[in-house]
Parts: structure tokens; sequence; C-alpha cells
């Protein structure tokens, strides 16, 4: 019997688990695959969102906690088991920015540095961006992380830590109930205990909660993304164009995203969206064109009706506890929602007012 039952092994179930060994609290994380292997190995890893102007406040509040919080985890991670997850703070363009007055009021209102720049800025920045930009929003404490190399930091800081048991490829079937406890899941491997469940399991976290007769409105939204293996320094910093993105890693290679998609549990690729997506990544960096696509992959976000994440207790359960629904977010928001979510199984004050995120019955549609 564990003090936390964690179930989803994405970047939300290993940070809660970090934090709650961190506590000195027993952690088991039970995930149905290998951990991090969906959306959050497949997304591009900016610490931001694309265009956070356009959110409502509470996602605004979890995402700027979360962006202060980054680089000392990832300094951090990389003490502790040698892999970097590369956090790189080289700032992000915004090219063709329509609502520009909304913006710069938003930055203004939140503190935020954003700045409307020239073309010759924006060139001295970035000189292999499509000619013609003749200006362009900088916001220079944007950072962005390898997701891929956090995840395996994660994985091997709790694979570490004693108070930390990971089940992996052990999927949960179902849940053992005494009252209005939950005292176990049901996996093909027997029953696990825990004291505290917490369901952190992204895009089937619904699934899991309709056999409690919990109807949370979380869905899969397949997203697509390209990588080229280009050369180093081709392109140095994130750039934005309509709602497309390029995101760099430290050794050439270059992201391009995303699709977003209403096609349920399926990752199926298309030439449709590769080509897409090509022609965005060729119209912000010319030089792309006589590039291979080195990558094509596919995951599934935990959309949610307003893409605000729930974070909390379940109603009617007296143990049982959910942090799912980021939608495109998840690595964005994630050292907040999983630190605020462990505030409350602690009994610490919340770092923010953990109201707006709780499964209310208007939330859930009830």
């Amino acid at each position: 019997m564990s003090d936390f039952l964690i179930i989803g092994g994405g970047v939300i179930g290993m940070m809660t688990a970090l934090q709650l060994a961190d506590a000195g609290r027993q952690v088991i994380l039970v995930e149905r695959n290998a951990c991090g292997q969906e959306a959050s190995w497949a997304g591009g890893g900016i610490v931001s969102p694309l265009y956070p102007w356009r959110y409502q406040p509470p996602i605004s509040r979890l995402s700027r906690w979360s962006e202060g919080a980054y680089p000392s985890l990832a300094l951090r991670l990389l003490e502790d088991t040698g892999i970097d997850p590369e956090y790189r703070q080289r700032g992000l363009l915004y090219l063709q920015v329509d609502d520009e007055a909304q913006a710069l009021a938003w930055a203004h209102e939140t503190g935020k540095p954003l700045e409307r720049r020239d073309g010759r800025f924006v060139y001295a920045k970035e000189p292999n961006l499509v000619a013609g930009v003749e200006e362009a929003l900088w916001m220079p404490t944007l950072g962005s992380i390898r997701n891929p190399r956090l995840i395996q930091a994660l994985r091997a800081r709790l694979l570490s830590m004693p108070g930390v048991t990971l089940r992996e490829q052990c999927e949960v079937t179902g849940f053992e109930q005494r009252g209005a406890r939950i005292t176990g899941v049901t996996t093909p491997h027997g029953v696990v205990h825990g004291d505290e469940i917490i369901v952190c399991g992204g895009a089937w976290a619904s699934l899991l909660l309709t056999e409690l007769g919990i109807q949370l409105p979380v869905k899969p939204i397949k997203g697509q993304m390209l990588a080229y293996q280009a050369p180093k320094g081709l392109v140095e910093r994130v750039v934005l164009m309509n709602g497309r993105y390029v995101i760099p890693r430290a050794d050439g290679l270059l992201l391009v995203g995303s699709t977003l998609e209403d096609t349920g549990f399926e990752k199926s690729l298309s030439a449709v969206a590769e080509e897409s997506l090509s022609q965005s990544a060729q119209a912000m960096v010319p030089a792309l064109k006589d590039l291979p696509v080195a990558h094509h992959w596919a995951g599934l976000r935990p959309g949610s009706p307003d893409g605000m994440p729930f974070i909390g207790k379940v109603p009617q359960w007296d143990n049982l506890y959910v942090n799912a629904g980021h939608f495109r977010n998840g690595l964005v928001l994630a050292p907040a929602s999983t630190h605020l979510l462990v505030d409350q199984l602690l009994g610490r004050e919340p770092i923010i007012d953990p109201a707006p995120y709780q499964l209310t019955p208007e939330r859930l549609g009830g």
C-alpha cells in the first residue's frame, strides 16, 4: 500500500510523483505503456501557450508560474541524472500577428516583455527567415525544452528514488471501491493499492473515469508534426506564423507543428498533413525546401471544452483526484498544475487560487 497511486506516466504524472516523493511520501505510478511516450513526447516543448494573450487568466497564471520553474527544474534533472533536458531561453518571433494591439495590451498588463520590432532586428536575429518581413513581435524571455529528454530525465530521477515505484506496461482496467473510497486499481498483473488515487491519464483520463460513472469532458485531439535535420544555426529561436511554428534544437533538429484533428484515439499519419506542415515551415524558412523531412509523427492531446485543465478532487469520492485536460499546454502548465494539486494533497497553501480548475458540476456538465 502506497500513500499515493498515480495513474498515467506522462509529464503530469511524473512531475506529480517527483513532488510527492520530494515531500517524503510513498508513490506508485502506473502507466499502460512506457512513461512519457504519448502527448508528452509528441509535443514541441515551447514553454508558453502559443498566443498567450488569447487565453483565460487562470491558464495564464499557471503558465507564468511554470515558465519560472523550468530553468531550475532542468538544471536539477541534469545534476541528478546526467540527462540534459536542453532548456533554451532564446526568445520567440511572432510574424503576421492580426491582434497585435491585444497582444501588446496583455503584455503591458501582465508585465511580460513583448515588443514590436522592425525587419532589421528580425533578420539580425534570424537571417534565414523568409524575405520581406517588415516587423514582428518579439518575446525575449520565451524558453523551450526538449521534451523527449525531459521525459528521460524525469523517469531516470524517479527510478533512483526509493519512495517511488514505477509500474510500466501495466494498464488500469478498473477500480476497486469501498463506499466512497477507491481502494485500488485492477490491472492485468493484479490489483494495485493506494491511499489516495490521482488520475493523470491525459487523453485517456475520461475513459478511466467512465468506469466510475464520471463524465469528464476530455477527448483526444490529434496533432501531427514534422522534423527536419537542418544545419546547426539555420534557425536559433522559436518562430511562429499563422498558428504554425518552427522550434530549433541545439543539434540542428528543427521541429514544425502542428495540426489539430478531432479523429478519436487514432494516430495515423497523412500525406496531406505532411504537405501542409512542410508548406508552413518553408513559408517561414525557405531553405527547408532543399531538405527532406526527417521525421513525421502524431500525438493525442487531452482536449477540454475551453482548454482549461481539471485539477482537484473528484466530487462524491473521498480520495480520488484528477489532473488532466491541458489540451495544447500540458508541458507548458505541468510544473504549476502538478504543484497546485500536490499543495492540495498535502494540505499546503496553494501557489495560486485552485477554484477555476476544480471539478465542479458546471464544468463536468452536471
